[in-house]
Order: structure tokens, then C-alpha cells, then sequence
């Protein structure tokens, strides 16, 4: 699956929005070293290293765009081109800060995934995860249906089971809450004020419309868009204006070792 920051970034206010909110709930820490797992184009490192400004923080990222994009955004910060599996094989249990934003979402086996990003901490370090938990909204919906019911759906059979439902909230506490010296979860949803039903196109372009438009070639990458935006406009009533709300439900968990 490829990614494109400058697509990922036409939304930068909104997207920032939840880490800011993980950042602010965690406790006050002396953190000598933190991390950004699929840091992106940079955005949540920011944000990591001003809310740890002591620390030394790294990113790290499988997308070369996005690594690139970081280390020109913020040239005193270490990035690394690197998936999380790659990173935990060989990390010491040293970080003082792990922080998952908008990243494990599509990683599979979190029963085992959470419990070893926990024992990547240091004593008393927090990991922070924030995951998108929209799979049931229309603008999720509707590109499975879409992808089901045309001359891609060969092609998209893997896009549609691409993200798995996550579990409940009370799944991730039980998980976490032997391991751990503290836990909290809770679920919050935005609803973001956007222009049009093309801005939530352009919005989804840059995150879940990825696995469904990267396996068709350019003809069926604009007929799909044509259904998909036809079937927004169904879905969601605009006000007056032609704006809209996006509904954005995210899932968060604090852990303290």
C-alpha cells in the first residue's frame, strides 16, 4: 500500500486533534526517550517532542514518502525507514514513551501486539495508542460496498478485509491490566466540519481509500470514486452551505508499566 503525505496532510488540523488529546491525558513524566511508531509525515512527532521536550525522540515509518517528508519537517529529529515488527526484534526495552497514533489499526493480533509494545517500556514509561474505530461509518462502509459491486471486485478482495474490526474497549483493559501498573481507555468521536462531500473523499484518499485505490488502474480508480462520492452524497445530508459533518470515532489506550 502506498502513501502520499501531501494527501495525508490536507487534513493536518483535524488529524492532530486526537494525539493532542492522547498527549495532554498522559502523566507527568521525566521521559529521556521517546518514540513515534508510523510516525508519518511528521506531524505526531511534533507533537511528541513538545510535549517531551527533555527527550530524545525518534519516528519511525514503512513509507518512504512519509520518512521523507518528516526528516525535511523536522531535520533535528531522528527517523528511520522501518516497519514495528522490524522495530521491536531489536529495540531494548528502553523507551520511556511509545507512542502509536493512527498506526495499529493496521496491524493484525493486537492480543500479542500491545503486550509487546508494553514490554518495550522502561519502568514507569506509558504507551499511547490511538486507533481509528470508524469501520462501521458510511464513509468506511460505503467503500466496501462499492469495491463488492463492480468489475473490481476481484481486484479489491483483499481491500476489503484489509483493517479488522477492533475489539471493544473493555477488551483492551482486560488485556493490558495484568501487565500493566495502570490502564485507561476510552472512545471519543469527533465530527469534523468539512466543506463538502468531496472533502471527505480527499480526507479518505489519504488514509482508508488506500488499499482500494492503489489496485486499480487509473480508468477504475475514477469510476470507483464516481460510486463512492455518489454514494456519500446519499449518506450524508449537507446544511445549507454544501457543508458536512464528518463522524470520526477513535479508540484510545493509555498504559502505564
Amino acid at each position: 500500500m502506498t502513501w502520499s503525505a501531501a494527501q495525508y496532510l490536507k487534513f493536518e488540523d483535524e488529524r492532530n486533534r486526537p494525539v493532542r488529546d492522547l498527549l495532554a491525558a498522559l502523566p507527568p513524566l521525566d521521559a529521556q526517550f521517546a518514540v513515534d511508531l508510523g510516525c508519518g509525515p511528521g506531524n505526531s512527532t511534533e507533537l511528541l517532542a513538545q510535549r517531551f521536550p527533555l527527550a530524545r525522540v525518534r519516528g519511525l515509518d514503512n513509507s518512504a514518502d512519509m520518512i521523507g517528508r518528516a526528516r525535511g519537517r523536522l531535520p533535528q529529529i531522528e527517523f528511520e525507514l522501518t516497519d514495528i515488527d522490524g522495530w521491536l526484534a531489536r529495540e531494548p526495552a528502553r523507551s520511556d514513551v511509545i507512542l502509536a497514533n493512527a498506526v495499529l489499526q493496521w496491524l493484525p493480533d493486537h492480543a500479542a501486539l500491545l503486550p509487546a509494545l508494553l514490554a518495550k517500556l522502561s519502568a514507569g514509561g506509558v504507551l499511547a495508542v490511538q486507533m481509528p474505530d470508524n469501520l462501521d461509518e458510511p464513509a468506511h462502509r460505503l467503500m466496501r460496498e462499492v469495491a463488492a459491486d463492480g468489475p473490481w471486485r476481484g481486484k479489491l478482495a483483499a481491500a476489503m478485509s484489509s483493517r479488522a474490526p477492533l475489539e471493544p474497549a473493555a477488551w483492551y483493559y482486560d488485556l493490558l491490566r495484568s501487565r500493566a501498573a495502570r490502564v485507561e481507555v476510552w472512545r471519543t468521536t469527533y465530527h469534523h466540519p468539512l466543506p463538502d462531500v468531496a472533502a471527505i473523499v480527499e480526507w479518505f484518499k489519504g488514509s482508508g481509500l488506500r488499499p482500494f485505490l492503489d489496485p486499480l488502474d487509473a480508468r477504475e480508480r475514477e469510476a470507483y470514486l464516481e460510486r463512492y462520492s455518489a454514494a456519500l452524497e446519499r449518506a450524508h445530508a449537507p446544511f445549507a452551505d454544501g457543508s458536512v459533518l464528518l463522524p470520526f470515532p477513535r479508540l484510545f489506550v493509555m498504559a502505564v508499566r
